[in-house]
């Protein structure tokens, strides 16, 4: 049996919410079309200004949850949601809801750096530039600022006008951070943001996760359960499309409440 618990949380402290989310799709098997249910029946409160891990097997439902905050499943026209996503209390798929808006309201950092093949520069201000910004102090300004937030600056101040593909991967993953912050979202979801990368690059991108977490709600989904332990406030362990456990992440890691989490956790499966 599953029981789905969200730690206790104010009403005013909940950026998003999903109410009991169930999401399929179609899967190619053999030559017929196939429907898979990715979640089942997910219900869970994402708490303002902390940072959220979601971990399990792979196929378990982390990235398809990861997507359905931002509405990216919509680009599969062939998925099905039923269920509720809010963010701030106000339901996502309502009737008018600009989704480009709701895109730059939360955003999304992929497993592979996906830097546009132009200057480092001209990476950070495209958004800027798409929302009608132009003036060159404010562009320059806001430029070093995100830079500087997503720990980049001291490394690329004097190659901003070089090709972004230039850079190394880790260097591509936090610009892409860079490029998300410029237009100022209220969350920011990374899909194993570190996984192609090295050790050394990934600490900068954890560090740079626990920087942010004063200014914005971050939901990072990791197959790394260090990683989970190390950057998160809260962790909830997925499995086979069902919200197992949902805990604050000092408690679900010593402490977890269902056998499958520890079993999990401890290695006995995954």
């Amino acid at each position: 049996m599953f029981l789905q618990e969200t730690p206790a949380r104010p009403a005013e402290d909940i950026c998003l919410e999903t109410r009991h989310l169930s999401l399929d799709y179609q899967a190619r098997v053999g030559k017929e079309n196939q429907t898979r249910r990715a979640l089942k029946d997910v219900s869970l409160q994402i708490a303002r200004k902390r940072v959220t891990a979601f971990i399990g097997p792979s196929g378990c439902g982390k990235s398809s949850l990861l997507r359905t905050f931002n509405r990216m499943t919509d680009l599969d026209e062939q998925s099905r949601l039923s269920g509720k996503v809010l963010l701030e209390g106000e339901d996502i798929h309502a009737r008018g809801v600009d989704v480009p808006m709701l895109r730059r309201r939360i955003g999304m950092v992929f497993q592979t750096p996906n830097p546009f093949p132009m200057s480092v520069y001209e990476n950070v201000a495209f958004g800027l530039r798409l929302v009608g910004e132009n003036d060159k102090r404010h562009l320059d300004d806001k430029v070093e600022s995100c830079l500087r937030s997503a720990a980049l600056w001291e490394e690329v101040k004097d190659r901003l006008h070089d090709s972004a593909l230039g850079l190394s991967g880790g260097q591509q993953q936090r610009l892409v951070i860079a490029r998300t912050l410029a237009v100022e979202p209220e969350v920011l979801l990374l899909d194993e943001p570190a996984s192609a990368l090295d050790p050394i690059s990934t600490l900068k991108i954890e560090e740079l996760i626990r920087s942010l977490r004063s200014r914005l709600t971050l939901i990072i989904v990791t197959h790394n359960m260090q990683q989970a332990a190390r950057v998160s406030d809260d962790t909830a362990f997925l499995h086979e499309g069902r919200l197992v456990e949902f805990a604050p992440t000092d408690q679900l890691f010593t402490n977890p409440r269902r056998r499958q989490t520890e079993d999990y956790i401890t290695g006995r499966f995954g």
